[in-house]
């Protein structure tokens, strides 16, 4: 019998350590004096799983995030984009005035536009976009792509 009392609560401490996990944003505990409630802004994790260089969540609800960002493949050269995100107007600012040029491709791959850098300051027309995700790459002369900028459209 006292086996039996003591299997009891290793089984029950053995079932809260394998227990999910949440990963929360925000959350927040309200107590009455006789009810406690906790709840959490977050997904519950299911399994996450890493190799040198990813990692995968599995969980009730994964979001999409949307990053704005750059991709550096020349450090002499500062060029610069802006507003990001936009509805009308961009400026793609250079701090050499040389023979580059710039393509825009839509989220799905396909050129959008393209066209020389016209000195520091080249202000692209963009009103006409749909709106989403576009990548822009500015080119050396010989079409090698010196930056990757990620823009954003608005409405």
């Amino acid at each position: 019998m006292k086996r039996h009392q003591l299997l009891l609560p290793a089984v029950l401490l053995s079932v809260t350590c394998y227990s999910q996990e949440v990963v929360s944003t925000q959350g927040d505990t309200y107590s009455d004096g006789t009810n406690i409630i906790d709840y959490t802004i977050g997904e519950t994790v299911i399994s996450t799983g890493s190799d040198s260089t990813n990692d995968l969540t599995q969980g009730f609800h994964q979001t999409n995030w949307s990053f704005v960002g750059m991709e550096d493949l020349q450090n002499d050269l500062h060029v610069s984009i802006f507003p990001n995100p936009t509805s009308d107007q961009l400026t793609i600012a250079t701090s050499k005035n040389e023979n580059y040029s710039y393509s825009v491709f839509d989220n799905s791959g396909r050129l959008v536009s393209e066209g020389k850098l016209m000195g520091e300051e080249t202000h692209l027309n963009v009103s006409n976009y749909a709106t989403g995700q576009y990548s822009i790459s500015v080119l050396s002369e010989s079409g090698n792509q010196l930056k990757v900028f990620k823009l954003i459209k608005n409405q």
